[in-house]
């Protein structure tokens, strides 16, 4: 049997976020986001902002992105449990931290440039097969099918993985990373199709 990698959609989408507010998200660790213009945007770090209304399982995600530098660090979080912890109103964003998988957005490959630090990587994981971002200041979209354990990336239309196997959580939360007072990364459209 052949995988595809992007089959079509056969859930009804549900967008996580209208543009407004953050309704249904909460942001664990310092940091946190601002919306301008209807869309969110990074502020300090390091932490995450989670959509806690629900957990997905099998899924594709739908999201917008884009840079001010090429060294602007973040990232799209899938499948990570609830990062509750009693003493942090949100909880730690690292609690969780290898529990889930992380899809990375970073040009410039922090820490060392290595591609599995890279745009489009599973962090720490796996590599990007091409790095498929557009110029700071473009928008960029990252398509993120999670289908079992098999794991697909497209980034504009691109794909970076391909049937990569995990081996982590089956279902969880989606988050978007805050990283640092350095970085700056605007998010819109962003799109959960259950399957």
């Amino acid at each position: 049997m052949t995988e595809k990698p992007f089959a079509e959609k056969a859930g009804r989408s549900i967008q996580l976020f209208n543009g407004i507010n953050i309704d249904g998200w909460r942001q664990a660790g310092p940091g946190g986001f601002r919306i301008d213009n209807g869309m969110l945007v990074t502020v300090g770090g390091l932490g995450l902002l989670w959509y806690s209304a629900r957990q997905f399982g099998n899924f594709e995600l739908e999201v917008d992105w884009k840079v001010t530098k090429k060294n602007d660090n973040s990232g799209v979080f899938v499948r990570f449990p609830a990062p509750t912890v009693p003493s942090k109103p949100g909880g730690d964003p690292r609690a969780a931290i290898n529990q889930g998988y992380e899809i990375q957005i970073d040009d410039e490959g922090a820490p060392d440039g290595d591609m599995i630090h890279k745009t489009g990587a599973i962090y720490g994981v796996q590599p990007p097969a091409k790095i498929a971002s557009k110029q700071p200041g473009d928008w960029n979209t990252f398509l993120i099918r999670l289908e079992g354990q098999i794991y697909n990336v497209a980034l504009n239309g691109e794909p970076v993985i391909t049937n990569f196997k995990g081996n982590r959580s089956m279902r969880g939360h989606i988050r978007l990373q805050n990283h640092s007072p350095k970085d700056q990364v605007f998010f819109r459209n962003i799109i959960a199709t259950p399957f």
